[in-house]
């Protein structure tokens, strides 16, 4: 099975940055570009950059949201620039490359890239499994999307031509989908209102965050998904019996 890779543009604001991307894609073998509400698309700044990755740049599908790029995706990484205080799991290109060709094969794996001034916000972050980072001068690490977009179809490139474990779909289940486990995450989150379990945090938002972050890095199938889900309706149907009317 061919890797079905999606490269999911978040907010860019500059249109030359989009057919930027496009031509790296198509320079390295990648074909689906998602833009997630772009600033100004179409335009002739990106049908100019693009330069020959026209059939890239015209099969771009644009979506309103995060969740709906990603509603059909599995493995999901996304890059980052910067350090992040949060628990993410973070991994190099390089390494992180066989497996996103190696989840492809099975499900459609998404690489998504922030809006060029401030990246992606930790909530956008939280719908991935593993952070991307690309090696850079400390002095100055942030790079420019379209080359940001170059570096890691590179990688996805050469991963791919080197073979091996690459070359293989993972053994087991597939990875749940990106709905999925948002459907998980808003029933955790009303279970939790049910049983009156609260944020302890002086914030009081953080406890939700936490647990997307560790269920993202467990890496969960769509078995696993059903199971948490079912203790989560016998919860509240234990409730319901003592006493408690459904909400």
């Amino acid at each position: 099975m061919e890797p079905d890779i999606r490269i999911v543009l978040v907010a860019p604001s500059h249109p030359g940055n989009i057919g930027a991307a496009a031509r790296a894609m198509k320079n390295m073998g990648l074909d689906t570009l998602v833009l997630v509400a772009p600033k100004q698309f179409p335009h002739p700044d990106a049908t100019a950059r693009a330069s020959g990755a026209d059939d890239v740049l015209g099969a771009a599908r644009v979506v309103p949201s995060l969740a709906e790029a990603l509603r059909d995706c599995a493995f999901i990484v996304a890059t980052t620039a910067r350090e992040r205080e949060q628990r993410f799991r973070t991994v190099d290109v390089r390494a992180a490359a066989p497996r996103i060709l190696s989840e492809a094969r099975r499900a459609p794996a998404a690489v998504l890239f922030g809006a060029e001034r401030s990246g992606l916000s930790n909530s956008e972050l939280e719908a991935a499994h593993a952070l991307v980072r690309i090696p850079a001068s400390a002095r100055y690490p942030a790079l420019n999307l379209g080359m940001a977009v170059q570096l890691v179809a590179y990688e996805l490139y050469r991963a791919g031509c080197e073979g091996g474990a690459a070359q293989a779909a993972p053994q087991g289940a597939a990875l749940a989908s990106a709905e999925e486990m948002r459907q998980l995450y808003a029933h955790f989150a009303q279970v939790l209102e049910d049983i009156e379990f609260r944020d302890r945090t002086e914030s009081g938002t953080h406890l939700m965050a936490r647990i997307r972050r560790f269920l993202q890095r467990a890496e969960l199938d769509e078995n696993e998904v059903h199971i948490l889900r079912g203790i989560l309706t016998a919860v509240q149907g234990r409730r319901r019996h003592a006493g408690e009317p459904p909400r």
